[in-house]
């Protein structure tokens, strides 16, 4: 029996072993060296026509908590729309020689949202924010990091007790929803889950406040 138990948690850790993650390359981040970060505001697959700027509103943070300088997104934003590119669309297609002529950022990052929003269900409702995000050498065209973006929020916190509860719970959550909109909160967990990941985040930049412990 114990010899049997033996071999079961030998080929449990055999398989194991084998659906490790492979590590993320960050070879070329660590060559390129970026300091300065543009964020283009995001394409936009969703339903939601807000998205591309309510997303926006909650990228700078991470990015410069991850010690990169962030080109204020409004500013390049309206910056843009006044020379002539009035639509997320329209901005992703910028060539990289202009940006770098232009603005001289060392990176891009791009970003497309794939859905957004509020979903309901029969008996609940919950906040969804899916996509992707990538870095780029503004010098070199090279993809230096990328990261999916993903995060779901449920305001009752799946706490609804049994069928009238949970009835109750839809309904509330429902009306709540059209006047509290949990869309930002949810997309700066969904940054922070891709940004600060141990497996893949994005590196420390140049500027990264480090703690000295005592």
């Amino acid at each position: 029996m114990m010899k049997n138990l033996s071999i079961v948690l030998a080929l449990l850790i055999l398989v194991t072993g084998c659906a490790t993650v492979e590590p993320y390359n960050y070879q070329a981040i660590e060559e390129h060296a970026p300091r300065s970060i543009l964020v283009i505001p995001p394409v936009n697959n969703s339903v939601e026509v807000n998205a591309p700027y309510s997303y926006l509103s909650t990228i700078t943070q991470p990015l410069a908590e991850k010690g990169y300088y962030v080109f204020p997104v409004s500013v390049i934003d309206t910056f843009l729309k006044e020379n002539g590119l009035p639509t997320p669309a329209e901005m992703n297609n910028i060539p990289l020689d202009k940006i770098d002529e232009i603005l001289g950022a060392d990176a891009v990052l791009y970003v497309a949202i794939d859905d957004w929003g509020q979903k309901y269900n029969i008996l609940s409702s919950v906040t969804v924010v899916k996509g992707h995000i990538k870095l780029v050498s503004v010098k070199s065209g090279a993809l230096l990091w990328d990261a999916p973006i993903a995060a779901q929020y449920d305001p009752n916190g799946g706490n609804n007790s049994g069928l009238v509860g949970a009835l109750v719970g839809a309904v509330v959550s429902q009306i709540a929803g059209e006047i509290k909109d949990y869309t930002p909160q949810t997309a700066r967990m969904a940054n922070n889950l891709a940004i600060f990941s141990k497996q893949r985040g994005l590196p420390n930049g140049p500027y990264k406040i480090v703690e000295v412990k005592k």
